[in-house]
């Protein structure tokens, strides 16, 4: 019986997730409400509050998957021959592009920076990563050191995202932050001027929404393996 139980109580919980995080997706995160959810699932708004108090709990779920995405695309680029510095270049391009192309893209990305929840996932997982690919041009570095350069980097990039009327275009955007934020990693100037060319040349544009597309796809199917694992 209790077992039983255990299981309804987590299949409710992955019925929430599943549906929540695709609204946030397809929606935007702005425009998703517990309302709205809980219609969906003819579910009471109660019993989704009791899961997730906050709508922002539910956005940290998907930047945790974002985050895990992040580093399955730069292992398959890492496949591909692609550099660990230029994989990095091309994340926030993505980013960029597919905020500027969609704007359920950018309302997720901008309101995952404004979150303090979410931003501290961000920060955590990029400060990893950043360890990962710049330790060889920042040796004496410590942990505290690259927390540091990502509290700066975080910034960039939340700027980057978050434009208004007054911005400078995408392009500018893009190569202007990533200059910035190879420059705090202390990376050579002519390795900064062969990954932005790199990146220049590139369609990206059509990037962003390709990979924006492939994370939806990648939610999904998370989503749906987690359900049926529950149902096993």
């Amino acid at each position: 019986m209790l077992m039983a139980k255990r299981v309804r109580v987590n299949v409710t919980k992955m019925q929430i997730i599943r549906e929540a995080t695709r609204m946030i997706i397809e929606n935007g995160y702005s425009n998703t409400t517990f309302r709205g959810v809980a219609k969906e699932l003819e579910m009471n708004t109660g019993l989704i509050t009791f899961y997730f108090p906050t709508k922002e709990h539910l956005l940290a779920l998907l930047i945790d998957k974002l985050c895990s995405f992040q580093w399955k695309l730069m292992d398959d680029e890492a496949d591909e021959g692609i550099s660990s510095v230029l994989a990095m270049c091309l994340e926030l391009m993505s980013m960029a592009a597919a905020a500027e192309e969609e704007e359920t893209a950018k309302d997720f990305f901008v309101s995952a920076y404004q979150s303090s929840i979410c931003l501290e996932i961000i920060q955590r997982n990029d400060t990893q990563r950043a360890k990962a690919v710049f330790s060889p041009y920042c040796p004496d570095w410590t942990d505290e050191n690259f927390r540091e350069a990502e509290t700066l980097v975080s910034g960039i990039e939340y700027a980057t995202l978050n434009t208004n009327s007054n911005s400078a275009d995408l392009e500018t955007r893009i190569f202007g932050a990533l200059r910035t934020i190879l420059a705090i990693y202390n990376v050579p100037e002519d390795i900064i001027n062969t990954k932005i060319e790199k990146v220049s040349a590139m369609d990206y544009r059509a990037i962003g929404r390709r990979i924006f597309k492939e994370f939806k796809t990648y939610i999904e199917e998370e989503n749906k393996q987690a359900f049926e694992n529950l149902l096993v």
